[in-house]
C-alpha cells in the first residue's frame, strides 16, 4: 500500500499536466480538472455515492438508483464517472435528487477533500472499480462501501493475490458485495472477504433494455432492412478486418445488406475508417450525421452513448472483444433487444451468461471470417426470431429478489443520506 501510494505521488503532477494540456486543447470543458481533483458539489447533507466507470456501468445501474429514489423520496445521490460523456449521460436522466461529476483520482489529498465536501453517507461501485486509496479513505472515515454487480476475471484475481498489501486492505473496506456470477464471487473470496460480506448475487446488466431515444430509432429505422443488418458491436483491433471481410460476402451476395461497425473505443474511429476503405466498401460516419446507402452500406459508429440503438437496429449482433483476447462484451444487451447473438471463442467476462447461451442453442460461437459470414447468411428473418427469443429466455434474470435486498441494503447502509421524517 505504501509503494502505491508513493507511485500515486509521484505520477499525480504527470497526470495534472495531461488534464490541463486536455482542458487548454479544448478536449474537456472548464471545471473538469477541479472535479477530478475533488470539488465535489458541496453537499448540505449526507449523501449517497454511487460510481460506476462510464456509460455501460452507470446505465447497468440506472433502475436500481430509479428504484432507491422512489422508495426513498428525497434522497440525495451523488453519481461519478471516469469519462465525460459518462457524467453528461447521468445529467440527462434528469432524476430527482441525482447529482453527477467526474470521479475525484485517487490521491489522498484528493479524496479529502472529495469527502469533506461531498459528505457521502456510504459508497456504491459498480461492477469493478477498485480504487485502493479511494476505499482506505472510506474505511478510515467509516463510510460503508457496497459492491453491486461485482466482476473479477481469473486474470485480475492473479493479478490482486500478487499484491497481497493492495488487495487486503481493498477488500476489508468492503461492507457488501454482489458478485454479477459465481466465478467473480469465488475470486473475491479466494483474496479475503469475509463471507458475511458476501450479498446476494446479481448481474445488473441481465434483462436491460435501455431506453432508445423514439425520434433516431424512427429516423434511422427506414435506412436499415433489420433482418439483412449486423452489428459488429465493441470491436477492438484485430476484429475489424474480419468482420469486414465477412461483410464484404454478405453485401456482393445481397447489396441490401448493411453493417454497423461499432468499435469500443472511438478515438480509433480513423484506423477503423482506413480499414473499412481498405475493404472496399463506402461508409458514412455517424459522428457526421451522414446516412448509409447503397454506395455506402457500411455505417462507423463513431459515438459514445448510443449503442441500444445500434443493438436495436441490428437483427444480428456479433459481439466484440471476443475474436481477440479481450475476454468478451456482455451479451445481455442485444438479448435484450432482440438482437441475435453471434460470438468468438473468447468470452470469460461473461463466461456464466455465455454458458447458458450455448445450452439453450441460443447462440452461435464463429472463428473467423468465413465462419461469420455463413452464420449470418444461414439466418432469415425467421431463425432470427427464434434464437432471439431463446437468448432473450436464457439471459432471463431471477434477480427481483435480489435486487429487493440490494436496495434495502443499500438504504440501511446509509440512513443519515436520508431526509428526515416529516
Amino acid at each position: 500500500m505504501l509503494l502505491y501510494r508513493l507511485l500515486v505521488s509521484l505520477l499525480a503532477p504527470l497526470l495534472v499536466l495531461r488534464l490541463s494540456l486536455r482542458r487548454l486543447r479544448g478536449r474537456e470543458p472548464a471545471g473538469a480538472l477541479a472535479e477530478r481533483l475533488g470539488q465535489a458539489p458541496r453537499a448540505e447533507g449526507p449523501v449517497l455515492w454511487l460510481h460506476g466507470a462510464s456509460n455501460g456501468e452507470l446505465t447497468s445501474a440506472r433502475a436500481l438508483l430509479a428504484s432507491l429514489i422512489a422508495e426513498a423520496p428525497g434522497l440525495r445521490v451523488l453519481v461519478t464517472a471516469n469519462t465525460l460523456t459518462a457524467r453528461e449521460m447521468v445529467e440527462g436522466w434528469a432524476l430527482p435528487g441525482v447529482t453527477a461529476a467526474l470521479a475525484p483520482l485517487d490521491h489522498r489529498l484528493v479524496l479529502r477533500r472529495f469527502l469533506a465536501r461531498a459528505r457521502p453517507a456510504a459508497l456504491v461501485v459498480v461492477e469493478n472499480e477498485f480504487w485502493p486509496n479511494r476505499l482506505a479513505a472510506c474505511a478510515q472515515a467509516s463510510i460503508p462501501v457496497l459492491v453491486i454487480g461485482a466482476r473479477m476475471s481469473a486474470r485480475s484475481a492473479r493479478r490482486w493475490a500478487r499484491l497481497p498489501s493492495l488487495a487486503g486492505p481493498l477488500v476489508q473496506a468492503i461492507h457488501l458485495l454482489s458478485a454479477q456470477d459465481a466465478a467473480s464471487e469465488a475470486h473475491f473470496r479466494q483474496l479475503g472477504l469475509p463471507a458475511d460480506r458476501i450479498g446476494p448475487a446479481l448481474n445488473l446488466k441481465a434483462g436491460l433494455a435501455p431506453a432508445i431515444p423514439p425520434a433516431e430509432l424512427r429516423h434511422l429505422a427506414p435506412l436499415f432492412d433489420r433482418p439483412r443488418t449486423l452489428l459488429a458491436a465493441s470491436t477492438h483491433a484485430g476484429e475489424e478486418a474480419p468482420v469486414l471481410e465477412a461483410f464484404v460476402q454478405l453485401w456482393q451476395a445481397d447489396p441490401a445488406r448493411r453493417l454497423i461497425l461499432a468499435p469500443r473505443h472511438p478515438r480509433r474511429a480513423e484506423e477503423v475508417a482506413a480499414l473499412i476503405t481498405a475493404a472496399g466498401l463506402g461508409f458514412a460516419r455517424r459522428s457526421l450525421a451522414e446516412a448509409p446507402g447503397p454506395q455506402a452500406p457500411v455505417l462507423l459508429a463513431d459515438t459514445m452513448g448510443e449503442m441500444p440503438l445500434w443493438y436495436a437496429l441490428a437483427g444480428v449482433t456479433f459481439v466484440g472483444g471476443s475474436l481477440v483476447d479481450k475476454g468478451g462484451h456482455t451479451p445481455f444487451e442485444p438479448a435484450a433487444q432482440d438482437s441475435v447473438i453471434l460470438h468468438g471463442p473468447y468470452t470469460g467476462n461473461a463466461a456464466e451468461a455465455y454458458r447458458a447461451l450455448a445450452a439453450a442453442d441460443a447462440a452461435q460461437e464463429v472463428t473467423d471470417a468465413a465462419g461469420l459470414a455463413a452464420a449470418v447468411a444461414a439466418l432469415d428473418a425467421d431463425q432470427q426470431a427464434q434464437l432471439a427469443a431463446a437468448a432473450r429466455h436464457a439471459l432471463t434474470p431471477a434477480g427481483d429478489a435480489a435486487r429487493d435486498q440490494l436496495r434495502a441494503a443499500i438504504l440501511s447502509a446509509c440512513p443519515t443520506a436520508l431526509p428526515p421524517a416529516p
